[in-house]
């Protein structure tokens, strides 16, 4: 399962990690996020020992949003070393999910 990212533990959890860390941004009211958030489930758990993965609730914590321009969602961002590396918006296969996420090793 997806750990739940907010303001006080974003910087710990995504921004500091040695291992690179999938975030999803989501809402409870966006139908393809809906689609998305079992993937990012499936994926924290294949990907569990290698890396972490994430979901922020945007309608919760806007300013993460707002810190990483997020206009649209689903949107996921990739960070390696605390930095953003890549993106991926909008609902996709898992596949492409893991193709972003992979690179990252």
């Amino acid at each position: 399962m997806a750990l739940e990212l907010y303001d006080a533990n974003f910087e710990d959890i995504v921004l500091k990690a040695d291992k690179p860390v999938l975030v999803d941004f989501w809402a409870e009211w966006c139908g393809p996020c809906r689609m998305v958030g079992p993937i990012v489930n499936e994926i924290a758990e294949d990907y569990k020992d290698k890396a972490i993965v994430g979901k922020v609730d945007v309608d919760a914590n806007p300013n993460i949003a707002a810190r990483f321009g997020i206009r649209n969602i689903p949107t996921v961002l990739f960070f390696k070393d605390g930095v953003v590396a890549d993106k991926l918006v909008g609902a996709a296969p898992k596949a492409n999910f893991i193709n972003k996420l992979e690179k990252l090793f």
